[in-house]
């Protein structure tokens, strides 16, 4: 499976590149010492990743070509979208046609969404939602593969099962060869050009060996990498920063400093968006949002969390159910239902329909088998698949019963292969370059 499809440099200027994708015109930042017109690369997030043979990348091209335009014709046929003649209220009605115009809706037109009961509601509403999608991403869907690299964490988060309060969790720590292990498999064997790193807040890796364990991923397997190890300090920011990450992984799960402290005793909300918008001004591409559920929340809250992603340019939206691991002290609070998390990602998309990409998460898909296709219906064009080595996956257990937490690699690929062909969908981040 290709996770990105190669293109052909047209043109460079300065630190940016001009590529060609079957007609098509792409830009992406360039930061490989050697590159020339003509030359064929691969690219992510856009970031040029890695050059391309022009034989291997025209042996790619060759199958793709078709492939791809007949995804194209499915994902045009199944993201039509008809609002008239249609028996629903007419108020719902009047809001998504303002809405599939690309017209900015009220406040009160928004939390209306968000507050929708009914089926043929949700319906229209996920509609809209995946026509906007449609029109402003093609089919294009990113698919990124995360390591967590270790379970350890120094935090007491009320919910999470990595936190202080897991007692009988088993906790594990990657060596620094094991990762380069891991991250080799994933792009090297099975084609991933995007990695996220994860861990809890984990004292036992220094800044200086993330940093280098950064540095020898970038120089031995290309890849656009993203970190997510919690508040490790601006200074920490800027070194994994010069060392080659590029994407940053970092929720902020409310926009509400009450709730926030309910859930992070210890921690401020502040404290969280500095890091933010500290790793934005570095030059990081953000992936941020919010949980769907915590105790306390209203809609206010929920739509708030939508305005802040935004407000932090988040290149990816990440907004997932609230499912507490039953070794903490929020157990026994009942996670949201599925539709719920599907109408925030459906009111995302239609508050930022041409920017940011939208994650299908992995607890959403442990909620219902059917959530990695409900979700990319929604307006979602992002999927996140396990990469962690088999032996170590059960014990990043920050919820438990995770999806895929058994699945090895090549099952999750052909899964997901076969879910994006059924929607027409390509698996690659052209959309983002």
């Amino acid at each position: 499976m290709c996770y990105a499809i190669p293109g052909k440099i047209e043109k460079i200027e300065n630190n940016t590149v001009i590529v060609d994708y079957f007609g098509e015109k792409r830009k992406a930042l360039n930061e490989l010492a050697e590159i020339n017109i003509g030359d064929y690369i691969y690219a992510q997030g856009g970031f040029v990743v890695s050059k391309i043979s022009a034989s291997e990348a025209q042996s790619i091209l060759s199958v793709w070509k078709e492939t791809f335009f007949e995804l194209q014709e499915v994902d045009l046929r199944l993201s039509r979208l008809s609002l008239s003649g249609n028996d629903a209220d007419k108020r719902l009605l009047g809001v998504l046609d303002k809405a599939s115009q690309s017209r900015q809706l009220s406040r009160d037109e928004l939390l209306y969404l968000l507050g929708l009961k009914d089926k043929k509601g949700f319906e229209l509403l996920f509609k809209t939602a995946n026509f906007l999608r449609q029109k402003n991403f093609k089919n294009s869907c990113c698919v990124h593969g995360i390591i967590e690299i270790s379970n350890h964490c120094r935090q007491g988060c009320q919910y999470c099962g990595i936190s202080y309060h897991n007692k009988d969790l088993r906790r594990y720590r990657l060596t620094k060869d094991e990762i380069l292990e891991a991250a080799r498999e994933a792009v090297e064997v099975y084609g991933f050009k995007s990695l996220v790193l994860q861990s809890g807040e984990d004292p036992g890796y220094s800044v200086d060996e993330l940093a280098d364990i950064v540095k020898r991923i970038k120089e031995k397997f290309p890849s656009l990498l993203f970190i997510s190890f919690g508040e490790i300090g601006v200074e920490g920011l800027e070194k994994i920063y010069q060392a080659g990450a590029r994407g940053l992984l970092m929720r902020f799960e409310t926009s509400n400093p009450k709730l926030y402290q309910q859930v992070h005793p210890g921690m401020t909300l502040e404290s969280r968006l500095v890091h933010l918008r500290k790793a934005h001004d570095m030059g990081y591409l953000i992936l941020t949002g919010g949980l769907i559920g915590l105790p306390g929340q209203s809609k206010e809250d929920i739509l708030d969390d939508i305005f802040l992603a935004k407000e932090l340019h988040a290149e990816m939206f990440s907004f997932g159910p609230f499912i507490p691991h039953p070794n903490t002290p929020f157990s026994g609070i009942k996670p949201p239902q599925e539709d719920e998390v599907f109408k925030v990602l459906a009111v995302a998309r239609i508050i930022d329909n041409h920017q940011a990409k939208i994650l299908v998460t992995t607890a959403l898909e442990t909620l219902s088998p059917d959530a990695a296709r409900n979700g990319l219906s929604s307006g979602a064009n992002s999927l996140m698949l396990n990469v962690t080595p088999l032996d170590y996956r059960p014990f990043y257990s920050i919820y438990p019963q995770r999806a895929h937490q058994s699945e090895d690699i090549s099952t999750q690929i052909e899964s997901t292969v076969s879910l994006l062909r059924s929607l027409g969908r390509a698996p690659t981040d052209l959309e983002g370059i």
